[in-house]
């Protein structure tokens, strides 16, 4: 079962990055892998148990599960409940942190999934890079003055 945790610093409050992050349904409007993103059944995004639907830029379709959320800890879990990529039992957390000398946030976002016999080390670095580095890069340039 591989572990996936990637860690950056973002030069930026952290109220400014979880407002960013919080909405669970909001990913489309900052990942640069995700297209379009709707929570089925109308429900909020914040509600635990709310499902998104989504579709990458490359036309695959996914669906999330919102698992938990704290406003208290700036933290949520989400689980993978369809996607065409075979990662199995996927559970990730995302939680952030305050820097306290220089106003900026440590943002840690981690998993833990299957996989098929031999594919652990390409699943990892596909999550791993693909969507958390590329996640935070995205981030970055919405948020922190030298980039936008």
């Amino acid at each position: 079962m591989p572990r996936v945790k990637r860690s950056t610093v973002i030069d930026a409050p952290i109220e400014a990055v979880w407002d960013m992050i919080r909405d669970f349904n909001g990913h489309d409007r900052w990942h640069p892998a995700v297209a379009t993103s709707q929570v089925e059944r109308g429900r909020p995004s914040d509600v635990v148990g709310c499902v998104r639907s989504f579709r990458l830029e490359d036309g695959s379709a996914l669906r999330e599960q919102l698992l938990s959320l704290s406003d208290l800890e700036q933290t949520f879990t989400y689980c993978l409940l369809d996607t065409p990529v075979p990662l199995f039992n996927y559970v990730a957390h995302v939680r952030l942190f305050p820097v306290t000398d220089g106003d900026q946030t440590y943002w840690e976002w981690e998993s833990r999934f299957d996989t098929p016999a031999g594919r652990s080390e390409e699943l990892a670095e596909l999550v791993g890079e693909g969507i958390y580095v590329a996640g935070f890069e995205a981030i970055r340039s919405h948020l922190e003055p030298r980039h936008a």
